[in-house]
C-alpha cells in the first residue's frame, strides 16, 4: 500500500500539466482519460468562460483547445491569452478541418492544428513534441542533483568530472532529466529516443538502464539515481 501511495506522489508531483476546453462531453473526457492513464495532470473546461478562468488561475504546459463552444469562438481564447502568454504551446482541436480554418488558427498563434475525428495516439504523440519543442527552445543545459547536460556542445558532467556517453545513453539521460522525479514507462522511452522503431519485446531499454546507471556509479559523489518501478518504467530521482 505504501509503495502505491508513492507511486501516485511522484506521478502527481511532477506530472505534466494540460488545459483541454472542449464542449463535447464525450471528446472531454475520453481526452482527460487518456492523459491521466499517461500520467497528465488534465484539466478539463467545457465553456470557454470556464477555460478563460482556469487558464488564469494556474499555470500549463500544453492547451488542447476547441474553436466551437457553446458561450463563443476558441479563436477569441487564442487572441486573449496571446496578449499575456506567448509560451504557452496551444494545439487547435477542431471539426472545422478545411485548409483555410488551419490557416486562421495558426496565423492566430495555435502551435499545431488536429482535425476531428482523430486518434489518441496522435493527439499525446503531438503534445509531447510541442513539449519537446517549448523545452528546447527555454533550455540550453539540464542539471539536477550532480549531474549537468550541455545540449548544444552535448557534453555532461557528473560531480564535475565528465561523463563519455553514446548517442543512445545520452538521449535517454536527456529524456530522464526533462522528467526528473517523474515516472517513465519502457515505451514513452522508446518513442522519444528511437521514435518507436524498436521491438519492444526486447531488453534494450533495460540494457542502457544498466549502463547508465553504472557510468553515474563510477562518477563520484552523484546523488541523481534512476530507480526501476517493476511493471512500470524508470525514474530519476
Amino acid at each position: 500500500m505504501r509503495a502505491a501511495t508513492q507511486l501516485a506522489s511522484w506521478l502527481e508531483g511532477a506530472a505534466m500539466k494540460v488545459l483541454i476546453i472542449e464542449d463535447d462531453l464525450r471528446i472531454g473526457r475520453f481526452i482527460q482519460k487518456g492523459l491521466q492513464e499517461v500520467s497528465y495532470a488534465a484539466v478539463w473546461a467545457q465553456t470557454l468562460q470556464e477555460g478563460i478562468d482556469l487558464f488564469y488561475e494556474d499555470t500549463y504546459d500544453t492547451i488542447v483547445l476547441d474553436i466551437g463552444l457553446p458561450d463563443g469562438s476558441g479563436l477569441d481564447f487564442l487572441r486573449d491569452i496571446q496578449q499575456h502568454d506567448e509560451d504557452t504551446p496551444v494545439l487547435i482541436l477542431s471539426a472545422r478541418n478545411d485548409v483555410e480554418d488551419r490557416i486562421i488558427g495558426l496565423n492566430l498563434g495555435a502551435d499545431d492544428y488536429l482535425g476531428k475525428p482523430f486518434g489518441f495516439s496522435e493527439l499525446l504523440a503531438r503534445l509531447r513534441a510541442l513539449t519537446r519543442r517549448r523545452n528546447a527552445s527555454q533550455q540550453t543545459t539540464l542539471e539536477y542533483k550532480g549531474i549537468r547536460m550541455d545540449l548544444l556542445s552535448r557534453k555532461v558532467t557528473a560531480d564535475g568530472g565528465p561523463m563519455e556517453l553514446s548517442q543512445r545513453e545520452f538521449a535517454i539521460l536527456e529524456y530522464l532529466l526533462q522528467n526528473k522525479q517523474r515516472i517513465v514507462t519502457r515505451t514513452q522511452i522508446s518513442e522519444a529516443v528511437w521514435e518507436g522503431s524498436y521491438d519492444l519485446e526486447t531488453n534494450i531499454v533495460s540494457v542502457y538502464m544498466s549502463k547508465l546507471r553504472q557510468k553515474l556509479r563510477a562518477a563520484g559523489r552523484v546523488d541523481a539515481e534512476i530507480r526501476s518501478q517493476r511493471g512500470v518504467g524508470y525514474c530519476l530521482e
